[in-house]
């Protein structure tokens, strides 16, 4: 997403090299890495610093932000959510699964592709053209993201949005209002609904262990 605010820490490089080392291990062809959370757990943090940790090691890394993929405009959402029920229609239909896969086609045949971005100022979505030639490998970050056909491997971030909820308004990301925090209830039940597809975890203190 255009304009995201990254905040960086020590715990968001730690884990990512324990990440980096397992994907050297396992590394393919067209890899994809999917990494999925909460809101605020950290999943575009370690994304970015992933992605630059895997050009140290020669491997160009296209970071694929699965949020800019919602069904609906971002300043249509709340209204068309409110009049169909958040709990009705929040969770894993929001996204525009189509248009992800036609990415991840042009991505593995490495062929030019264009695909929607979420300007956060101005709530617009505009549109990202990308040359996947020389690009070796998608890591997709989302809520959602590890539900991914496909996907080589799968990072789960455990920490949900009841522990980061005041990090969130205090940095003004999350609005302090009972619809929001609605939505974010009804998202936490459809990310740990997909938790068991992880190959890997990264516990509340940011602690990096495989899935059994």
């Amino acid at each position: 997403m255009l304009e995201d605010v990254l905040l960086i820490a020590d715990k968001h490089r730690q884990a990512a090299a324990f990440i980096v080392n397992e994907i050297m291990k396992r590394r393919k062809d067209k890899m994809i890495v999917a990494i999925s959370g909460e809101s605020g757990s950290g999943k575009s943090e370690l994304t970015h610093v992933i992605a630059k940790s895997l050009r140290k090691e020669g491997v160009f890394a296209k970071p694929i932000h699965i949020d800019n993929f919602y069904n609906t405009l971002p300043l249509e959402r709340t209204a068309w959510r409110t009049k169909h029920g958040i709990e009705n229609v929040v969770g894993l239909n929001e996204y525009r699964w189509d248009k992800v896969y036609q990415v991840i086609e042009d991505f593995k045949n490495s062929r030019q592709s264009t695909m929607p971005c979420v300007d956060l100022v101005t709530e617009q979505v505009d549109q990202l053209s990308t040359d996947f030639k020389k690009v070796d490998m998608l890591i997709i970050d989302g809520l959602y993201a590890i539900n991914t056909e496909g996907a080589d491997l799968r990072v789960f971030i455990e920490l949900t949005y009841h522990e980061t909820k005041k990090a969130q308004t205090d940095r003004g990301k999350e609005p302090d209002n009972p619809y929001r925090w609605s939505v974010l209830e009804q998202e936490h039940k459809a990310v740990q609904s997909i938790k068991g597809k992880a190959d890997i975890l990264i516990d509340k203190s940011y602690q990096v262990r495989l899935a059994e």
